[in-house]
């Protein structure tokens, strides 16, 4: 949560972000309780290692409701307005996926100890026609903008942007009048003034658990949505195919005037690349593909990795990101985007570790299934 003298929170560069910046000390973690029969929570973490407490949760911030799905989470300033000092990292937003709620915590007061602020009630979302809030990101005016993935109520797919007042955290309207039929996750890049939005599906079905007759008949997304960033309008859709269906966590590189980047479709575990092209439009590649794993004792007889999140170092040297159901992060050098070489990979948890109650019979990219890792003497379940 960096800030200097006169200037507002974040860093001038993203360059001057990987070189100045110093190591977080805490982290927030939205943590879901998925039988609901409490409220979620946000954990604070220690991480700093010369602290007594490192590597514990210092603090939960129970929210009061049950039932919201925390889900990402983000800030209510950023590096896009660096250059105003009135603003400041001073509140998290915490969308709830589930409830159409939205908790505005402040971490300024006492960044080790968060408190409520304030409470976006779901009757404000519905009053502009939208639902299911996900992505959260800061704009250079100073207002907050959240994607949402539905109509309201009735979790149709509807993919759209509600925009929050910066200072009272009131919502104000809906960023464009272009209705999307999916949402899920965003990134604006003002230099080239570009928005790519991506698509999950229908709130109604994905709420419901996977259903493969939900994604043979249309019911997830399978395009990236390109916006004109100043005119507020949708001017492009781009066709990933069965292949790329729901493409979710989508990235830029770093560098403002790069034009590329990176966007995960989650089911088959295949990233594509999307660049602006000569005639001025945009296109997308797929770069890496993420192969199944032939199984026994599963629901189907091949296990995709379903990709999840992403991440780009801040140097655009590496490309991170998880496969929720094989358990692994990997690292990938990007050097040449067109072709990104993994050079890390390990196993935290996942549905194909060794013992469990799945077996795989044929892995094209592994010789044994991996092994149990522990923290602190305790098994590391993740999916």
């Amino acid at each position: 949560m960096a800030s200097c003298g006169g200037c507002g929170p974040g860093y001038a560069t993203p360059r001057a972000a990987f070189t100045t910046s110093p190591q977080e000390k805490i982290v927030y973690l939205p943590c879901i309780i998925p039988d609901k029969d409490r409220p979620d929570y946000l954990a604070t973490v220690d991480v700093d290692p010369e602290s007594p407490t490192y590597s514990t949760v210092i603090s939960r911030l129970h929210f009061p409701y049950i039932g919201d799905e925390i889900h990402h989470t983000g800030w209510n300033a950023c590096s896009s307005c660096y250059d105003d000092s009135s603003r400041s990292r001073s509140r998290l937003i915490v969308p709830g996926l589930g409830s159409d709620r939205v908790y505005i915590v402040d971490v300024k007061t006492d960044p080790l100890n968060p408190k409520l602020d304030k409470v976006i009630e779901p009757w404000e979302m519905h009053a502009y026609g939208v639902g299911t809030p996900h992505t959260t990101h800061c704009l250079a005016d100073g207002n907050v903008m959240i994607s949402t993935l539905s109509d309201g109520p009735e979790k149709n797919g509807k993919g759209n942007f509600i925009l929050l007042d910066g200072e009272t955290f009131k919502p104000k309207g809906t960023w464009t009048p272009d209705d999307a039929p999916y949402g899920y996750d965003f990134w604006y890049q003002p230099y080239h003034n570009v928005m790519i939005s991506t698509e999950w599906g229908h709130p109604r079905c994905f709420f419901k658990g996977l259903d493969l007759a939900d994604v043979e008949n249309g019911s997830y997304g399978t395009h990236l949505n390109v916006y004109d960033w100043k005119e507020r309008k949708l001017i492009q859709k781009i066709d990933l195919g069965m292949e790329g269906v729901m493409p979710l966590e989508i990235r830029f590189l770093h560098d403002p005037k790069a034009t590329e980047g990176f966007v995960g479709s989650a089911l088959f575990a295949k990233m594509f690349r999307f660049f602006k092209t000569d005639k001025g439009d945009w296109a997308a590649e797929k770069v890496i593909d993420i192969p199944n794993k032939e199984v026994e004792g599963w629901i189907l007889p091949e296990m995709p990795g379903v990709m999840t999140d992403i991440l780009i170092s801040m140097d655009d040297k590496y490309l991170y990101f998880s496969n929720w159901l094989h358990g692994d992060i990997r690292q990938y050098d990007i050097t040449d985007t067109r072709n990104p070489v993994m050079t890390g990979q390990i196993f935290f948890g996942g549905s194909v570790q060794d013992g469990g109650p799945v077996t795989v019979t044929k892995d094209k990219e592994l010789s044994i299934q991996p092994g149990v890792r522990y923290a602190k003497g305790k098994r590391i379940e993740g999916a």
